[in-house]
């Protein structure tokens, strides 16, 4: 029987590392980071659409201003860890942490 490779597959970890450095690297961190504040901004962005608020009815609630909120939702800037409770807080989002074992 003859075994045919789909030769469109490649290696998503050699993509990753040839794009954004090799594990530990500090291009590779650099980037991680980013990537987390992107994810971050997502949530909330997904979380005060869902809620149908606006930035600017968001920041006020938190007592910011919408230029920060349009910054954390686009992952430009990341919000300390109180500020991130504060904000889901006024989303009417409960937070849950779990151990993953």
């Amino acid at each position: 029987m003859e075994v045919k490779v789909n030769s469109d597959l490649f290696d998503v970890d050699a993509l990753i590392d040839e794009r954004f450095g090799k594990e530990g690297t500090r291009s590779r961190l650099e980037a991680e980071e980013k990537a987390y504040a992107f994810y971050t901004g997502q949530i909330i962005e997904d979380a005060r659409k869902k809620a149908k608020l606006t930035q600017a009815e968001l920041a006020r609630r938190i007592g910011s201003n919408r230029s920060y909120i349009s910054r954390v939702e686009s992952g430009q800037t990341e919000p300390k860890v109180s500020t991130f409770y504060r904000i889901m807080n006024a989303l009417g989002c409960n937070i849950e942490l779990t151990m993953v074992l």
